[in-house]
């Protein structure tokens, strides 16, 4: 039964999209020049690159325009979380970038996420974070929420639907129950994915690329496993070999 649901989700993630498509790979690297030598060699299949705060301390806007100079996509996922009008400024300075995804703390409320979602331009779309992938129960406890994981995660999404978010980021193990709660009213973008073969390292709230999909995952986004991978290209040729079943 397990086979056959991971069949019917996978035709229902992808369509007539590729795979490839669904791939958002992390350049979650120390320099410039790894991130762009990462960005050179993987660019025959994946047209989406991740770039977070590590990569965007040392390398700044800079590193954002040159990907976005090769024809890649930008995923700029600085987890925005500050007075609204800080953030609205940010989310202006992003959307110069010409970038097309940018994240924000949903914990920032409704004040912040309407103020961000007013100054993005078109072609940029806000995803609220809603809980890291690296926190567990007990995690979030630790700062005075009571509530489980996958209740908070859609309590804050409701928070972002109703500010009319573009996109939620959550684990691959809520977004089956986002899909089924909010439809096709938000894209879904999913860290804490890693293949079989690959260490977990510091996520808690894993999933391989299949099954993430197969929950009703948009987009997967993949570090590591590429990126630390001797031979990167490879490791993707795996992914989506797998992907495809």
């Amino acid at each position: 039964m397990r086979d056959s649901s991971v069949r019917t989700g996978l035709v229902y993630s992808l369509g007539m999209t590729k795979a490839a498509d669904k791939i958002i790979v992390a350049l979650d690297v120390a320099t410039e020049k790894k991130a762009l030598d990462l960005v050179d060699k993987l660019r025959g299949d994946i047209s989406f690159f991740k770039v977070g705060l590590q990569l965007y301390t040392v390398a700044g806007p800079e590193v954002v325009s040159q990907i976005r100079a090769t024809g890649a996509k930008v995923f700029l996922d600085l987890k925005l979380h500050d007075i609204p009008n800080t953030v609205a400024r940010a989310v202006e300075s992003a959307a110069e970038l010409g970038v097309q995804m940018l994240t924000i703390h949903l914990s920032g409320a409704t004040e912040m996420i309407r103020a961000a979602m007013a100054a993005r331009k078109e072609g940029t779309s806000i995803l609220g974070v809603t809980v890291l992938t690296s926190l567990t129960d007990e995690s979030i406890q630790e700062i005075g929420i009571t509530e489980r994981i996958n209740k908070h995660v859609l309590r804050l999404t409701q928070l972002g639907v109703s500010a009319r978010i573009d996109g939620i980021v959550a684990s691959p193990f809520e977004v089956q129950t986002l899909r089924a709660g909010f439809g096709d009213k938000i894209k879904i973008v999913t860290p804490g994915v890693r293949p079989g073969w690959a260490e977990p390292g510091d996520q808690k709230r894993f999933m391989t690329p299949r099954d993430a999909l197969a929950a009703g995952a948009d987009y997967l986004v993949i570090g590591r496993p590429i990126t630390a991978h001797p031979k990167p290209h490879q490791a993707v040729a795996i992914i989506l070999d797998e992907l495809k079943g």
